[in-house]
């Protein structure tokens, strides 16, 4: 995904989001409210295309104040405006439609596809036969869906005219170019229907959409079982954190992009694992692109102890 703003036009927009969370009244805890600036930050800087909306209220309501915010926030920073407000079921995010394309894309899905861990049989190892896995299957025959309800063609057709995409199922023109959002209604896609037919537990989708680089899988049916089985061993904690480029207005500061687990079992060489080395060049790779914005990374390692009970997949 390209960045083309300058440094000073990520701080203006971050401005932006504040003063407009303030006027339609979200009421978010200092705490959230940081986190949701960090995380539009990492969506329009291209560092994340998928962000898990589990903080800032409940649904419906959360729904509606994200909505609000970016109605409003768009009118006055273009660089907002290939945010979009995912719905699955009842799991909320918010998504750059660019780097989502990006993600679910065939060639990207090849590079980078996850490792996969089979919660509902064993903790302890990698699944190797993944072409014999029917839950792989499952979330292979999903990720397909995506990539062609985000076609990688749509996103990046360069032009100012309004090009069509096939985000929605009723052929809905969704804009990637820098257009104002007519309404509150068209910034949100609900993409409920592609889990229909499907046994995959959400969580297993998540782990790919949100870019982890190992995936837990398990179906609906089994999810206790699932939770049962990791609760037995303990786990490393890989959190990655970047710092801002001195270049920016704001005062350098490091903050969390993304976190996952791995049971300890499969990462006893921790960042020296295949799947962690494969992992850190990509994210890497997209720090360079966003250098200006985000000026280095870091990964640290924590182990969890796990205990029966405490998981909560």
């Amino acid at each position: 995904m390209e960045v083309a703003a300058e440094p000073g036009a990520y701080e203006e927009m971050l401005r932006v989001v504040e003063a407009c969370a303030a006027r339609i009244r979200w009421r978010l805890r200092p705490q959230s409210k940081r986190r949701l600036l960090n995380d539009i930050l990492f969506l329009c800087a291209g560092l994340r295309s998928v962000i898990l909306m589990d903080y800032g209220g409940t649904m419906p309501l959360l729904q509606e104040n994200l909505c609000s915010l970016l109605h409003h926030a768009q009118q006055e920073a273009s660089i907002l405006n290939p945010l979009r407000v995912m719905v699955i079921k009842d799991m909320l995010y918010l998504i750059h439609v660019k780097g989502l394309a990006e993600h679910v894309s065939p060639n990207a899905r090849s590079r980078h596809q996850p490792a996969f861990v089979d919660l509902e049989k064993s903790c302890c190892e990698l699944l190797v036969n993944t072409e014999e896995n029917g839950t792989v299957l499952e979330l292979l025959s999903i990720q397909d869906g995506f990539s062609g309800k985000f076609p990688l063609e749509a996103a990046f057709e360069p032009g100012t005219t309004k090009q069509e995409s096939k985000l929605a199922e009723k052929a809905t023109a969704v804009e990637y170019t820098d257009i104002h959002v007519a309404n509150r209604t068209s910034l949100v896609l609900d993409l409920s229907a592609i889990l229909e037919n499907t046994q995959i537990a959400l969580p297993s989708l998540n782990g790919w959409l949100l870019g982890y680089p190992v995936t837990y899988l398990f179906r609906n049916e089994s999810a206790e079982a699932a939770t049962q089985n990791l609760s037995k061993h303990s786990l490393h904690i890989y959190r990655i954190y970047v710092v801002r480029s001195p270049h920016s207005d704001a005062k350098p500061s490091e903050e969390e992009l993304l976190s996952f687990s791995v049971p300890c079992e499969m990462s006893v060489r921790r960042d020296e694992e295949p799947w962690a080395k494969s992992f850190l060049a990509c994210m890497n790779e997209k720090l360079e692109r966003c250098n200006h914005v985000w000026a280095s990374m870091r990964l640290e390692i924590d182990v969890f102890r796990s205990q029966s009970g405490v998981i909560v997949l």
